[in-house]
């Protein structure tokens, strides 16, 4: 079973497509968590403990911890393995270099920190994603259109009479031979959400920008999974995490993830069918991945790609 099919199957068991991002950041965290590691490991415990039956994944974002230094690393091995196996964990160090350093990378997600997905950059290109996407049992979240303001800067630029963020699109999923890719588009951008998912295929599509970015929960849900035939994750971290300063912190995170759940399940049933708006232009030739993308795609595969 692919790691994609596994994520599939948790959705399904814990009925939640939200994923909780575990971005501990001492200014917003009650303060009586944030004396020591000791207490922040606390406060991330409870969050847990409380949560863990309502999310499909939890996310840490790596620069969080890393900017702990050296404890920072024990904070994060400490908190990951508290995570259950009923869920799957969603590093976010969105890494991205030349094949050898790339393979380290891996080995130290993988391996060392036993993530089931890791986020990546493409910038650099197929020989710096390949050390990933060649472990079978693991997952990759490849940046395609993030939700923050500066994504235009370049991943809407004019290619080929295409945007940037469509190619990218058409390059992982020809690379996705072992259906373990996925791509990261932000919630914020919904009608490129749509059109990135014309063109995904069955890769799942990992949705930050709901909540304290100002994401449409529903936008995200319908557009990100084609009215709920195909796989995506919703991010949420601040909005949840941090829903209460006070001692009822994991409480109100477990109310706010039971709300956010309600209202996917509401949008899936099809209490809002008739408001909801119909996905831009109906996509003509995205769900035949547009094929003079695809054969853009063919003409530059990497001469070693045939083996994986």
């Amino acid at each position: 079973m692919s790691v994609s099919d596994k994520l599939k199957k948790i959705q399904e068991t814990q009925k939640s497509m939200i994923c909780l991002g575990l971005d501990l950041d001492p200014k917003k965290m009650p303060q009586q968590y944030t004396g020591s590691l000791r207490e922040m490991f606390n406060f991330a415990q409870k969050i847990i403990e409380a949560t863990s039956d309502l999310v499909c994944a939890y996310k840490p974002n790596l620069a969080f911890y890393e900017s702990l230094g050296t404890d920072g690393f024990s904070l994060l091995k400490l908190i990951l393995e508290r995570i259950p196996d009923t869920v799957q964990v969603i590093l976010d160090g969105k890494r991205g270099d030349i094949g050898n350093t790339a393979s380290h990378y891996a080995q130290a997600l993988f391996d060392k920190m036993d993530a089931d997905w890791v986020t990546i950059n493409p910038y650099m290109g197929y020989d710096s994603i390949r050390p990933f996407i060649e472990n079978r049992d693991k997952g990759v979240f490849i940046l395609c259109l993030t939700s923050n303001s500066g994504s235009k800067d370049f991943q809407m630029l004019d290619v080929g009479g295409r945007p940037l963020y469509k190619v990218v699109a058409d390059k992982v999923a020809f690379w996705n031979k072992d259906g373990n890719c996925g791509l990261v588009v932000g919630a914020t951008q919904p009608e490129e959400l749509a059109n990135v998912r014309g063109i995904a295929g069955d890769m799942p599509i990992l949705i930050p920008g709901v909540g304290a970015q100002g994401g449409s929960l529903e936008l995200a849900a319908r557009y990100g999974t084609d009215n709920f035939r195909k796989l995506a994750v919703i991010n949420v971290s601040r909005s949840v995490l941090y829903a209460s300063q006070g001692d009822d912190f994991a409480q109100r995170a477990r109310q706010e993830l039971q709300k956010l759940n309600d209202a996917v399940y509401n949008i899936k049933s099809g209490n809002k069918e008739n408001q909801m708006p119909a996905p831009p232009s109906s996509l003509p030739g995205e769900n035949q991945n547009e094929n003079h993308g695809e054969q853009a795609v063919s003409e530059s595969k990497p001469e070693n790609q045939g083996n994986q």
